[in-house]
């Protein structure tokens, strides 16, 4: 059963709606606009399927927040082990501030709707590809945008955890847009393809906030992880998405 998060928490996530993070390119600004004039994308984000966030598998994915003096903002994540969420490494980088965000400045709030949550966590630690983040700076090439967050509380022994899956020609995501940042949404099937480095492309409707979502395959009642939402292009057939799959990310700590 959801529990009411705590006040601050709350606040958090109200002003994090503000900002649905996306990578450091104009293109999510060219989907759904967020204020500006633009509607690619825009009908087919609104029919995404309203899921209940409190009920697995749902409950496994969740928002991974980040709050600082001049900048709150969200991105979607999943968790697949007890205390490993993965998502997206820009998510972690503040294009304003041109540094990477802390973890005791980020929290997993898994399965969270509309005010509630199944549970939260801070997050302990991260990694990146090890080609990322040199200099402190991040590398756009896109194989490398993958994290792994540690949490600080093993919320896998309470929730249900995702397996990962190394198969699927197509997928659903379930993320949380930043059309509707309260609410976790699903997509219709996504066939995918594969694209350089060892990516997967197709047209899917997603948008800011949705980064870091994970690309799922199977059944509803028992998905796997296959890939997390990287980056889109808006193109005339639809949002272009880019995914990693899950072979690519550092599950090991090693």
């Amino acid at each position: 059963m959801a529990r009411l998060l705590p006040l601050a928490l709350l606040a958090l996530l109200a002003c994090a709606a503000a900002q649905a993070q996306g990578v450091v390119t104009p293109d999510y600004d060219e989907i759904c606009g967020l204020g500006r004039q633009s509607e690619t994308g825009c009908a087919d984000i609104r029919a995404r399927r309203i899921v209940d966030a409190a009920q697995p598998p749902w409950s496994a994915m969740g928002r991974v927040n980040f709050a600082g003096p001049d900048a709150r903002f969200h991105c979607s994540g999943v968790l697949v082990a007890e205390r490993l969420v993965l998502t997206a490494a820009h998510c972690l980088y503040d294009q304003a501030r041109k540094r990477w965000v802390p973890p005791g400045a980020m929290q997993f709030v898994a399965g969270y709707q509309r005010g509630e949550a199944t549970a939260n966590s801070p997050v302990r630690r991260y990694r990146l590809d090890p080609k990322q983040g040199v200099g402190g700076r991040f590398h756009p090439d896109p194989a490398l945008d993958w994290a792994v967050l540690e949490l600080a509380q093993p919320l896998g022994q309470s929730i249900r955890t995702l397996p990962v899956s190394l198969a699927g020609k197509s997928g659903f995501v379930a993320g949380y847009s930043g059309l509707r940042p309260h609410v976790l949404s699903v997509t219709g099937e996504c066939p995918v393809r594969p694209a350089a480095d060892g990516l997967l492309r197709g047209l899917c409707p997603v948008m800011r906030g949705d980064s870091g979502a994970p690309l799922l395959s199977g059944p509803d009642k028992q998905p796997g992880v296959v890939a997390i939402l990287s980056r889109v292009t808006p193109t005339p057939e639809g949002v272009s998405a880019l995914f990693l799959p899950v072979t690519l990310f550092d599950l090991t700590g090693e």
